[in-house]
């Protein structure tokens, strides 16, 4: 084996790809599926630099320049803006064979602006054609469109944030019934749905009826998981509109799909990809005990660990998230297959302080527009209860007397009634509610 890639994220893949295309013999191990799986699937060189993380970057591959009297030894500097650049063309031209086509900004160089699930804009350079008619840039007004019981995706939410930005934007649902029967799914089981054209056909109807002239309708990214293609193509000609989708919490559609296509090719060229080899040290001692080259990488398995042996190694495992890193209560971190040398804050609490310091700083955001769990189905449900129970109290009191005394009492104790989380407390609330209209009827 020439290469042994370590790891199966977009780098390690795109890694694994370069190096078989160029003639040699690869297999990527990997802890489990790669970062992909995470990601908004787009492909982010620049988009805010430590100077200036307020103002995102408009031209990264420019900042490229600016980074060598700041940063000398950042890689971009190392590798040089024509070489990022040569490898972002490579990746296009790749994903357009794959079926799975990226582009980037309608001024080339520039970032992209995209909406995020809250509804904050997000710089990416290069995205996966469904996302590219979110473009800030572009000047079609806004629909953003969710479905009544999906999880994580608050059309609300963007919509109103996007306003506060100044971009002219609306909310809409439609019921999840038109993508599945079942009342409890996921992103994931949603654009496989999706993958059936007659549920796309319903579904671009329903876009067509709610869609207005001049406007684009963003919606979550579930456009379909293996015909993801055509799915985008006949819902845009059924709505007559242009849509983009919206990456929402993971699992990330955008993520497997670009995963699923890239592991695909890389079969395709003799390359293994191999989940479940988690790298966990390797020898760099020469056979007459002296340091030299890499002997070999173990990884651990359900019996024993397997010795992989190459004549070259790839790092690509990514941080702390990854398994990448790892530390210990004393705050020592290392780098976990070849103890690199890694630049960290000494003391632990550092790590931490700008994090913590960013969630004091967010306290505020408690209760308004930008608090997005406020936006979901049970937390609008439990401010009403509020008013709910306040009007229950004022007509108990308005009616109370020696003869309803006791029903006073059960009206008063109905929200013992409402307990646990999510559906959970919905069906507590269900149940308040029925129980409320019977009592209120027995006061007289």
């Amino acid at each position: 084996m020439n290469l042994l890639v370590i790891g199966a994220g977009l780098s390690g893949l795109m890694a694994a790809y370069s190096a078989a295309k160029a003639g040699l013999r690869v297999q990527v191990a990997a802890k489990g599926l790669g970062s992909m799986h995470w990601s908004a699937g787009t492909v982010d060189v620049m988009g805010y630099t430590s100077e200036e993380m307020s103002r995102p970057v408009h031209q990264p591959l420019d900042a490229i320049q600016a980074l060598s009297h700041t940063h000398p030894e950042h890689p971009y500097v190392l590798l040089g803006a024509h070489h990022v650049q040569a490898a972002l063309d490579d990746f296009v031209v790749l994903t357009g064979e794959l079926g799975l086509p990226y582009g980037g900004a309608a001024t080339k160089g520039d970032n992209l602006l995209l909406p995020s699930a809250v509804g904050a804009l997000r710089p990416a350079f290069l995205a996966p054609q469904a996302q590219l008619a979110g473009d800030m840039s572009r000047p079609e007004l806004l629909l953003i469109v969710g479905f009544h019981g999906l999880r994580d995706f608050y059309p609300e939410l963007i919509a109103e944030n996007l306003a506060k930005q100044g971009f002219q934007a609306r909310a809409a649902f439609l019921p999840l019934s038109l993508l599945t029967e079942q009342s409890d799914r996921n992103n994931v089981h949603l654009a496989q749905a999706l993958d059936d054209k007659a549920r796309r056909m319903k579904l671009g109807s329903e876009l067509k009826r709610l869609a207005q002239p001049g406007e684009r309708i963003g919606l979550p990214a579930i456009l379909g998981l293996d015909d993801y293609a055509a799915a985008l193509a006949e819902l845009q000609a059924a709505a007559g509109v242009p849509i983009f989708e919206i990456p929402t919490l993971p699992p990330s559609v955008p993520g497997m799909r670009l995963y699923k296509a890239l592991r695909a090719r890389l079969w395709q060229m003799g390359v293994r990809v191999d989940a479940g080899l988690e790298a966990i040290g390797a020898s760099t001692v020469a056979a007459n005990g002296a340091a030299g080259r890499v002997q070999w990488v173990e990884t651990a398995t359900s019996s024993r660990p397997l010795k992989h042996r190459a004549d070259a190694y790839l790092l690509a495992t990514g941080g702390i998230l990854g398994g990448g890193f790892d530390s210990d209560h004393t705050g020592r971190i290392w780098e976990t297959v070849f103890g690199l040398p890694l630049t960290i804050p000494q003391k632990r609490y550092e790590w931490f302080r700008p994090a913590f310091r960013a969630l004091h700083a967010m306290k505020g955001l408690r209760g308004t527009a930008l608090d997005v769990f406020g936006h979901a189905q049970v937390r609008r449900v439990e401010r009403q209860l509020i008013d709910e129970y306040r009007g229950l109290i004022e007509t108990v009191l308005a009616k109370l007397g020696p003869d309803n005394h006791d029903v006073a009492v059960a009206i008063a104790e109905l929200p013992d009634q409402i307990r646990g989380y999510e559906e959970i407390k919905l069906e507590g609330v269900k149940q308040f509610r029925h129980a409320a209209a019977q009592l209120i009827s027995k006061l007289g």
